[in-house]
């Protein structure tokens, strides 16, 4: 079964593994060939512009060398065939030569075109109007009779010429497929070369970096999966020794979880067994209570408090063992009558000297779970009265709890305090943290993290107040909960 399992993940994660073209190489080559194709295609505007221009000028210098030759002969005219075969070998119509002002018809077929469909001047050519000349010709180009004229060198004399477009627009498009040929090339082999570069440089430690984070994701506990860095300064090798350590120190983490979860479970369990042991232990003790002999009656009531100790550190334990606390449901409560019945529940014995004050107004209310708050504070009173009637302490002239409130504006504060011995230094070090915040010998520390953890959970703080006496005192802030428009309108009709 493991062997098939393990089959499993490693056909799951080569499924999940992209292929070498629709990874991110091949996305890349891709990327490559697109901006060199962009690249090649802005080239090309100007480069078959020029061509253009080279291959006109080319036909104008033709003519230009043939109308000397032709204009040295004068006054004998050029005979018919000659004129012929010179336009034919010129590529032209007709040749005119412009000469100190005055025009000489050089040469011409006997076809002669009724009119011009375009003109250019080769004397002076902007770039934008080139490459526009170009485009016309590409595209409507191959059956028009155009008129090209220039300057013969830096002479003041003029050459012109007439001839179709047909022989222009055909050696524009074989230029074109030529460049369009070489830019693929040029494209294919630079991808490549860029393909299998960033495959080394990038995209191999890439991958190395994903299958770590596939393979420790699958059995994070295995220490084979931890990824081996490769020894290097770049952003990729800083990256695998981080995620080294991070996976390292996950596997740690998640040892110890799965450690305190077997031992959380394990405590649970014998707390569970203790706690029904006790209880039994508690029925008897009880009875001892009635048992009409001194010594039974002078140990009864330590043994009590022992087992009352005994059975509040098992509900303490199983109470922390919880994932999670449930959601406070909140209402509108008395703090008075709460508090009260926190007096009651601790039952504090007459003979011990201990005075319980409540300074709280009875119409004072405040939004809150009655019960989660209950446990608030009678944990932190019942804090104080173990720390008042701690054994060997001397008591001062007074032995009080006190429990005041008051509101300000939304927020409702509550103060416990008590006039005991106050918090050990270790303890204010690690308050409010579960088995190492605890007062007094023999403590747990489970009823301050609970309640820091009940009075979040309102949305509320406690802290630990300084105070120049000695003593402890506790700070509870609890705001209202905001009210929505629409919970106020109702409210108020209702009131109404």
């Amino acid at each position: 079964m493991h062997i098939q399992s393990e089959e499993a993940e490693s056909t799951a994660a080569q499924g999940c593994r992209p292929s070498r073209f629709a990874g991110l190489s091949g996305k890349l080559l891709w990327l490559t060939v697109i901006c060199i194709m962009l690249a090649e295609v802005l080239f090309f505007f100007p480069s078959v512009a020029n061509m253009r221009l080279r291959w006109l000028n080319d036909k104008l210098n033709a003519a230009a060398a043939a109308a000397i030759v032709i204009d040295g002969l004068q006054p004998v005219e050029l005979p018919r065939y000659l004129q012929k075969e010179t336009l034919e070998a010129t590529g032209t119509k007709a040749i005119v030569l412009r000469k100190d002002g005055t025009a000489r018809l050089l040469a011409m077929s006997g076809e002669m075109p009724n009119s011009v469909d375009q003109q250019y001047d080769l004397s002076d050519v902007p770039l934008m109007t080139a490459i526009g000349d170009a485009l016309d010709t590409l595209v409507f180009g191959g059956h028009r009779i155009i008129r090209v004229y220039g300057p013969v060198q830096d002479s003041a004399t003029t050459v012109e010429i007439l001839m179709k477009d047909e022989r222009l627009r055909r050696s524009m498009l074989i230029y074109s497929r030529n460049v369009f040929l070489i830019s693929v090339m040029i494209c294919l082999f630079t991808g490549i070369l860029i393909f299998f570069a960033l495959n080394s440089i990038l995209i191999r430690p890439i991958r190395r970096l994903t299958r770590s984070i596939q393979s420790f994701s699958g059995d994070p506990e295995d220490p084979r999966h931890i990824f081996v860095p490769d020894e290097g300064h770049d952003e990729l090798s800083v990256a695998g020794r981080h995620l080294a350590a991070m996976q390292g120190q996950l596997q740690k983490t998640l040892k110890q979880q799965k450690n305190l979860a077997a031992l959380g479970l394990a405590v649970s369990k014998i707390n569970h067994d203790m706690r029904n042991i006790l209880a039994s232990a508690q029925l008897m003790s009880d009875r001892l209570v009635g048992v009409d002999d001194p010594v039974v009656k002078n140990f009864a009531p330590k043994l009590l408090r022992t087992i009352d100790r005994a059975v509040g550190y098992t509900t303490e334990v199983l109470s922390y063992g919880k994932a999670n606390e449930s959601e406070p449901r909140r209402k509108r409560l008395k703090l008075h009558d709460l508090v009260h019945e926190v007096r009651d529940m601790l039952a504090i014995e007459p003979q011990s000297g201990i005075e319980f004050v409540m300074d709280i107004a009875p119409d004072l209310e405040l939004d809150a779970d009655s019960e989660q708050l209950f446990r608030v504070i009678h944990n932190l009173c019942r804090n104080a009265v173990q720390a008042l009637t701690a054994p060997g302490r001397t008591p001062p002239e007074e032995n009080r709890i006190t429990v005041a409130a008051h509101r300000t504006g939304s927020v409702v504060s509550i103060i416990v305090d008590d006039t005991g011995p106050g918090m050990p230094a270790k303890a204010r070090q690690n308050l409010f943290e579960a088995f190492r915040g605890a007062a007094r010998s023999g403590g747990t520390g489970l009823g301050l993290a609970i309640a820091r953890e009940l009075i979040l959970a309102h949305g509320g703080t406690i802290a630990l107040v300084e105070k120049p006496s000695a003593g402890t005192r506790f700070r509870i802030e609890i705001p209202d909960r905001p009210v929505s428009l629409d919970d106020y309108r109702i409210r108020s009709v209702r009131e109404n």
